[in-house]
């Protein structure tokens, strides 16, 4: 693939967006190539998480105006659905993805970074969903993760004034977890992954399916699906591992993801 590189470091599966003459704008081939690395993520037992990230100076500046440009309602409609599947398939993947958005995260590059189950900024990030300016709505789930994460009065405002937002902003309103140094951004998200492939990858896969699962059903509905997974969890060698551990009081545990 030349347009998203993908590298595997022990357990951790680096991808970047690849396109920095285009400020890692997304077009169809990015989105398709997209689509392809996310499947080999997911079929390597041996990476348990991943980090998104983009090269130069932008995480992902927004989806191609050039391509946009001529699209008609029908070819409009067509691309939202095909980046909208993309990034649901990246959402709904059993293994955590952290964004390191180092750059512009503006328009697409925005709502990618909202498909993600972490977002790391560097000090350099900019958000926002700019789209309104340009005669537009955000296509690729916008108008749904900015407000389940920053709230409905934020998400309306970045939306409806198309503003950019800084990285200090972004963390005070919740749409990123911590701000680095752009040079520090890239090792402290390969910590964060680390310390999740330190733990149980079932108990992993099953927190985030349960809260992934939840965010979009009732109280009572998302109980029940943390009491199924927790029941999975206590059938797991893993279980016996972790508890046993803790009743020796052992630091090091011998997970075997089964």
């Amino acid at each position: 693939m030349a347009l998203i590189n993908l590298e595997v470091k022990e357990h951790v599966a680096v991808l970047t967006v690849n396109r920095p003459e285009a400020l890692n704008a997304l077009n169809t081939a990015v989105l398709e190539e997209l689509d392809k690395a996310i499947d080999a993520v997911e079929a390597n037992d041996e990476v348990y998480a991943a980090i998104l990230t983009g090269e130069g100076r932008s995480f992902v500046a927004g989806a191609d105006i050039a391509e946009m440009k001529g699209f008609s309602a029908v070819d409009g409609k067509k691309f939202g659905v095909h980046g909208g599947n993309v990034f649901l398939k990246l959402e709904n993947m059993s293994k955590p993805v952290i964004a390191a958005v180092n750059g512009f995260a503006l328009g697409g590059g925005c709502e990618l970074a909202m498909a993600c189950d972490i977002r790391l900024a560097s000090d350099k990030a900019r958000f926002g969903q700019p789209e309104v300016g340009l005669g537009i709505t955000p296509g690729f789930g916008g108008t749904q993760r900015l407000p389940r994460i920053v709230g409905v009065s934020k998400a309306m405002e970045l939306i409806l004034t198309g503003k950019t937002i800084k990285a200090d902003e972004a963390r005070a309103i919740g749409l990123v977890s911590a701000v680095y140094a752009s040079e520090e951004l890239m090792e402290e998200a390969m910590k964060l992954a680390n310390a999740i492939c330190a733990n149980a990858q079932i108990a992993v896969r099953e927190s985030k399916r349960c809260i992934r699962m939840g965010m979009q059903a009732d109280i009572y509905t998302g109980a029940a699906f943390e009491a199924e997974a927790f029941g999975v969890c206590c059938g797991t060698e893993d279980k016996d591992e972790g508890m046993g551990a803790f009743l020796e009081k052992r630091e090091e545990k011998h997970f075997q993801n089964k």
